[in-house]
């Protein structure tokens, strides 16, 4: 049960609905609902419609903003020549922009439309995007010449209209243009909640890229775990909230520039290529209060020594989500940095299952958090029944879930495949405490099995992530032909520490204190980088492939 002073809090803070009748809270979702209608437009034509809604920053330095009123403007020119050119209710659109206010004005502009929007992130080569395009059957794509360039020669059967943001080739429509466009008598298209609004697909470390296609309601889904991952505090004036998470992804596009725009809140944005000392001059140039950032993005700030002495950061509230921030970075941010971090955990298809709110609740080091109120949350074992508080088991919501995915586009199947009894499957293991805390333990599918014993990957990196050298750490599982497999750690090192092997040791050693014997890495290795996919995680289905290729096929690591 709930106390009535956080039943009230999440009431008025966070839009909760309390239902008596079942003693839990409720997340509302209305009957209509538009994405466009439900951010920019709330405040367009209200109280905030010459507060700036839009901040960009180019490569050069140079700064454009935008207001509310005028992001609005722009979406309804844009929606009105989109119409014009035979696009509009169901039609599916293609966003190749970036981190750049095309890419959000191209939004609010298709959902005007009643169109559905396709992120299509820069990072995808050719076979991805050709997959993208030709799996969703996109009419038209909204992109950029430079991010174009390569792709011009490949033919996309179902693409009648091609955008371009910059230098528009022949046969091709300048953006510019269209923006330049009287919007006339364009009447935004009435869109039901469940109405399908945007097409997103996954990185596909492991084959092409699944489309997963979500409604209007989204917005309304996650509006109250939002708030409390931003620790309630998104109502509050004057608030600069900035991510360098790709908006082609959930967590750049849905964890902060639509929420941030639904509180009215101004959004900072720049193409500029992520690194630590860039991000934290940045934020001081901008006065960023809030963002989401990846744990990986999280981990390269962390390198940073007394970060407050060099840069006047006002960052208050920090997110972070997409895979298991490790306990020593979560330390750094609250104590060396200042602020508050609050992790949560979904997944695209259903989200904001658990997460932390330091408002209400402590926040544990490497922990996941909470179970949201108004999201049912069990661990469960293979037949779907939940395991006692301390066993490892599959995190599963309920199959009525309020951010639950329309379905997989074209795949009912692997839709259907999601489904165990009232459950819907994560993939993800984790175990839950007495006191309600979750601790993820990797995905069920990435268990290392080693002479007999299962081992979780997530543990192992963040014992190794505990020795003051070490930055970043992948496990794997690496072929053995007496043990199945042994454990490998990939290890990055901070600026200044040396690879050795006397290292190796003490890090082994470590983990072996730390967990157990049977859980250190028999193989470390020493890396610059690692491949990243385009949600920014590390791609370790891509490490352990390439490491199964060169023992078992005998080519060696490059």
């Amino acid at each position: 049960m709930v106390q009535d002073a956080a039943q009230k809090t999440l009431q008025q803070k966070a839009g909760l609905a309390w239902d008596e009748q079942s003693s839990s809270f409720r997340i509302r979702i209305p009957q209509k609902a538009n994405i466009a209608a439900d951010t920019v437009g709330r405040h367009a034509q209200g109280a905030k419609r010459n507060s700036t809604a839009l901040i960009f920053e180019n490569l050069e330095g140079q700064v454009s903003q935008w207001t509310f009123a005028e992001v609005d403007e722009q979406a309804n020119r844009l929606a009105a020549a989109l119409r014009r050119r035979g696009l509009g209710r169901g039609t599916r659109i293609a966003v190749h922009t970036g981190l750049r206010p095309e890419t959000a004005i191209a939004h609010m502009a298709i959902h005007k439309l009643g169109g559905i929007v396709v992120t299509l992130s820069q990072l995808y080569g050719s076979d991805a995007v050709g997959h993208v395009l030709n799996h969703s059957d996109a009419a038209a794509i909204i992109t950029q010449d430079s991010a174009w360039q390569r792709f011009r020669e490949q033919h996309f059967p179902a693409l009648a209209h091609c955008i371009v943001v910059g230098q528009a080739a022949a046969g091709e429509i300048p953006f510019e243009a269209l923006v330049e466009e009287p919007a006339g008598d364009f009447e935004p298209a009435e869109t039901q909640a469940d109405d399908p609004a945007l097409l997103m697909y996954t990185s596909g470390s492991t084959g092409m890229p699944k489309g997963l296609l979500h409604g209007h309601r989204i917005l309304h889904a996650y509006s109250p775990t939002v708030s409390m991952f931003y620790n309630l505090e998104l109502d509050e004036p004057d608030l600069v909230c900035w991510t360098p998470a790709d908006w082609a992804w959930v967590g750049g596009l849905l964890d902060l520039l639509l929420p941030a725009w639904e509180h009215g809140q101004t959004v900072v944005t720049s193409e500029s290529r992520f690194n630590a000392e860039w991000a934290f001059a940045f934020m001081e140039r901008h006065g960023v209060t809030h963002s989401f950032m990846t744990p990986t993005a999280l981990k390269r700030l962390a390198e940073i020594r007394n970060p407050k002495a060099r840069w006047d950061i006002t960052l208050r509230t920090v997110c972070t989500g997409g895979e298991a921030l490790p306990a020593e970075t979560w330390k750094w941010l609250q104590g060396e940095l200042g602020v508050c971090c609050n992790e949560f955990y979904g997944l695209t298809e259903f989200n904001h299952l658990i997460g932390c709110c330091q408002a209400l609740y402590p926040s544990l080091p490497g922990s996941m958090g909470k179970a949201f109120p108004g999201h049912t949350v069990a661990v469960v074992d293979e037949d779907g029944r939940e395991v006692p508080d301390g066993e490892v088991g599959q995190i599963v919501a309920r199959d009525d879930d309020p951010a639950r995915f329309l379905g997989y586009w074209k795949n009912p199947e692997l839709t259907e495949a999601m489904q165990l009894g009232q459950w819907l499957k994560t993939g993800d293991l984790a175990k839950r405490d007495a006191a309600g805390y979750f601790w993820y333990q990797g995905r069920a599918d990435d268990l290392i099995k080693t002479a007999g014993y299962r081992v979780g990957p997530g543990e192992v990196e963040n014992a190794l992530l505990k020795h003051d050298d070490v930055a970043e750490a992948a496990v794997i599982p690496s072929p053995d032909a007496g043990r199945g497999s042994i454990i490998k750690a990939l290890v990055r090192l901070k600026t200044g520490a040396a690879a050795s092997d006397d290292l190796k040791l003490s890090l082994q050693d470590m983990v072996k204190q730390n967990l157990a014997a049977y859980k250190y890495p028999r193989e470390i290795e020493f890396v610059e980088s690692f491949p990243l996919t385009s949600s920014g995680k590390i791609n370790r289905k891509a490490l352990a492939l390439e490491e199964r290729q060169r023992k078992l096929g005998g080519a060696e690591r490059p």
